[in-house]
């Protein structure tokens, strides 16, 4: 709705600084009309545009104008012949400070009033051209050049290029690096031509502005090496290291502390890791696998052997094959057992790979890398009862050995010899404990099995060994230490046990001798059908007088005499007992039993014993411990008898324990009356002692007050006087010390006076005597370098001179005069030729001539 307005007002009033756009409607041309100034509008005329205020760029400014007007050589518009003003159109241009200008028809301001981009130090623009051109200082710049415009200072834009980006400089600090890739062939800041991609590092401490074609990748940190560690190098191509050394692609190195003391890896360096030192002391070696030779290449496949005190870095590659061991120290009762892997010469002996051998202490060995040890063995020291089994490898022959300190060598082991589950049990078990505790069922203890098997055989006891290889039994008496061959193994017994007896309830490895006993329990019938239980218990003993080896087998022939034993005497009881009445058996029970078992003699006596001869036992007593009743009622009327024979028993018992007890009473009281009257004598006598004893106390507490008084006041002027006389002594001693320390002090500072002034004459001396003998040694040897002739020369150099100078001339005489008086020649020559003139001439005072 504005537009309207404009186009019914006529006069338009234009400001400073102001302008108008009108359109010519006739010829179509529009023309631009500055203020101030009141325009009046034509009626073929029409105002496009405005007022509009001036384009005004301040100080340090500038803006785009698109489509331009054209100038002339002198920054005239140029205008066609239709009187438009001619524009270059698809231009731009970008104006900077002037005075406010107007915007022609066509002109468009691109971008406004900006401010121009200040670039500060350490910074930069990166420029890209858009359009071909060339620069002030006349270097020419294709499309698609880049280059850096670099701070501090401001950036005037052009409209042939545009700023990418703006660039910061990267601060590089000590021992770092910075990582830089080329985007484009370019040549660095050190004039370095680069290759598109090609990386490297700048180490320069400062601050680094990258180039057009540079970006920084990273920022890369030195480290540090020490004398414990150092840097496991790989090359990611063939390259020259910064230490002038060619490195191959994959090739490995360290970087010690010698090299350099901080290192920034190379863009074809890859840090491996860190490798620490590896230290050992003088009594640690190790053994290098794959080691590297003097010149850096790996031995694939050979061994190193380092012993210490040394420090070293495992280089790449190398590993170590154990670890750090420790030296091999051993005793005079160490060995070790040493394997050869491959053939070398051990001293004057060649070993071949697989050769086994010992070396005993006491010494140190080191293993060479050919060797490889096997075991390490001790000596293992016997006492007479004990040993141990030992199996020969190579012939497999055991053998035990026993009593001595033995060490096994090379060609043999240990040897562990197995026994059965119930041996190993009833070996861990003491013989002469109650059988109860001898069962299977018992917990066995651990046993060495490479120990020689030991058995303690009790005190009247027997043990039977029996060896299988030779196929020989030998019984061993206690008290006797038992100790198993390789090849010999314990006869077990198994013995009926239990009330009654019952078999296999007691294992056992020795046979106890006896004298012993047993009891059974056993179940008789009397004639008249009465049934009863027996307890009885037998005593036993094994008779074996000469122990021949014929008696002693006879022990062990009886697997269980126990069993046997009783089932024989059971037997016949039972057929004694059924011949007699129940009274009669209950009168006689103990006659009867004794009489079945051990029978009688012609005298019709009980005989004493009852023997066995297939194993020698011998049953020397029975005892009844018990009859009792199998059926209720008969154990009912047995009862009561003996219940009222009790009751008469215990009747005339207590009569008898009251009777003693009122006569204990009697004499008890009689002795307390005595007693009291004592007791109240010893009393009055302590009263009487307790007063006196007050009394002497009462007087000398009122005399020992005042003695201490006096003595304390005593003691205190002793005190005083005493300690008067050593502050006095004290005082004096203090005088003296002064005294004598001044003393000391002035006589010390004396001494070192006359000491310093004395060390200074002497070597005010030595030092002149060092100028004289430098003096003389100098004039000596210059003499000496010049020599003898060359100072002949020097001396007589001037007349040899005037001689030789002579003999060139080829003068026989010659005449020396000053020129001032003349010589007559003619007398001369007539005197020459003539031969008057005197052989010497009388020469006159007043000639000054000289011949």
């Amino acid at each position: 709705m504005a537009a309207p307005k404009k186009e019914e007002n006529a006069i338009f009033r234009i400001p400073p600084y102001y302008y108008i756009h009108v359109l010519d409607q006739n010829t179509n041309v529009t023309k631009i009309e500055i203020g101030p100034q009141t325009y009046i509008r034509q009626d073929n005329q029409r105002v496009t545009l405005g007022p509009e205020k001036m384009v005004v760029v301040p100080p340090r400014h500038y803006c785009v104008i698109e489509n331009p007007v054209c100038r002339d050589k002198d920054n005239k518009i140029i205008v066609d012949n239709l009187g438009q003003i001619k524009l270059q159109h698809a231009d731009q241009e970008i104006r900077l400070t002037q005075d406010p200008f107007p915007l022609y028809p066509g002109e468009v301001l691109k971008q406004p009033v900006t401010a121009l981009k200040v670039v500060p130090a350490n910074s930069a623009l990166r420029i890209r051209a858009i359009l071909d051109f060339e620069d002030e200082n006349g270097e020419k710049r294709t499309a698609g050049d880049e280059w850096l415009f670099e701070g501090p200072g401001t950036y005037i834009p052009r409209k042939e290029c545009v700023v990418e980006e703006t660039i910061r400089a990267t601060v590089i600090g000590p021992n770092q690096a910075i990582r830089l890739r080329a985007r484009k062939e370019c040549t660095d800041r050190d004039s370095n031509d680069r290759v598109t991609g090609e990386e490297w590092l700048v180490k320069k401490t400062g601050a680094y502005l990258p180039g057009a074609y540079e970006e920084v990748v990273d920022v890369v940190n030195a480290y540090v090496l020490t004398e414990k560690k150092a840097l496991h190098m790989r090359a990611l191509r063939t390259f020259k290291d910064d230490f002038g050394v060619v490195r191959k692609n994959g090739e490995e190195w360290l970087i010690t502390m010698k090299d350099t003391e901080t290192h920034i890896p190379n863009v074809y360096e890859e840090v491996v890791g860190v490798v620490n030192i590896t230290t050992l002391n003088n009594r640690q070696y190790c053994v290098i696998l794959d080691p590297v030779d003097v010149h850096g290449k790996p031995q694939l496949g050979q061994k190193k052997l380092v012993k210490g005190e040394r420090s070293f870095f495992l280089m790449p590659g190398e590993k170590l094959e154990k670890g750090i061991q420790n030296v091999y120290i051993m005793g005079e009762d160490e060995g070790l057992i040493l394997r050869a892997n491959e053939t070398f010469t051990d001293g004057d002996t060649i070993r071949s790979p697989g050769d086994r051998w010992m070396i005993r202490g006491p010494k140190e060995y080191v293993p060479p890398v050919e060797v490889e040890v096997v075991l390490k063995r001790q000596a293992i020291p016997l006492d007479e009862n004990e040993g141990i089994y030992v199996r020969d490898i190579k012939t497999g022959k055991v053998r035990a050995i026993q009593g001595e300190t033995y060490m096994i060598n090379q060609d043999e082991e240990l040897w562990a010899k197995e026994l059965p589950p119930t041996v190993e049990a009833l070996l861990s078990i003491d013989p002469v404990a109650d059988r109860s505790e001898r069962k299977s069922e018992g917990s066995p203890k651990v046993r060495d099995k490479t120990r020689v098997v030991s058995y303690r055989v009790p005190h009247n006891a027997a043990v039977q060994i029996y060896d299988y290889k030779e196929k020989k039994a030998r019984v061993i008496f206690g008290p006797e230490l038992v100790m198993l061959g390789p090849d010999e193994q314990f006869t077990q017994l198994s013995l009926s046990g239990g009330k009654p007896k019952k078999p296999n309830v007691i294992k056992s490895l020795c046979l106890l001798l006896g004298p012993d006993f047993c009891t059974d329990i056993i179940v008789v019938e009397t004639a008249d059908h009465a049934r009863l239980s027996l307890q009885l218990s037998y005593n036993w003993h094994f008779e074996c007088g000469d122990r021949s080896p014929t008696e002693a087998a006879k022990l062990f022939s009886v697997p269980d005499f126990t069993g046997d034993s009783c089932k024989a005497i059971a037997s016949r009881v039972r057929g004694a007992v059924a011949q007699v009445q129940f009274d009669d058996f209950h009168k006689n029970s103990a006659k009867i039993i004794r009489a079945s078992v051990f029978g009688l003699d012609a005298n019709g006596k009980v005989k004493d014993k009852f023997h066995f001869p297939q194993n020698n036992l011998v049953i020397t007593s029975i005892d009844i411990q018990s009859v009792e009743p199998v059926d209720q009622r008969t154990r009912d009327a047995l009862q009561k008898s003996v219940q009222l024979a009790i009751e008469i028993t215990t009747n005339s018992q207590e009569a008898a324990a009251r009777h003693e007890a009122e006569r204990l009473e009697q004499e008890a009281k009689g002795r307390l009356e005595r007693q009291k009257i004592t007791d109240e004598a010893e009393a009055e006598k302590a009263r009487k002692e307790l007063l006196e004893l007050q009394a002497n106390s009462a007087a000398v507490e009122s005399t020992g007050q005042a003695k201490a008084e006096a003595q304390s006041r005593a003691e205190a002027a002793r005190i005083e006087g005493e300690a008067a006389v050593e502050q006095a002594r004290l005082k004096s001693m203090a005088t003296k010390i002064e005294a004598e320390s001044e003393l000391e002090r002035l006589t010390r500072a004396r001494e070192a006076e006359l000491k310093y002034v004395s060390e200074q004459n002497k070597m005010e001396l030595e030092k002149v005597n060092e100028m004289s003998t430098i003096e003389i040694t100098k004039f000596k040897e210059m003499v000496g370098a010049i020599g003898a002739n060359t100072l002949l020369a020097m001396a007589t150099a001037g007349p040899d001179m005037q001689v030789r100078m002579l003999q060139a001339l080829g003068l026989k005489s010659t005449l020396i005069t000053d020129g001032s008086s003349p010589i007559n020649l003619f007398n001369t020559a007539s005197g020459l030729i003539g031969g008057l003139v005197p052989a010497k001439r009388r020469r006159d005072p007043d000639d000054d001539d000289t011949e």
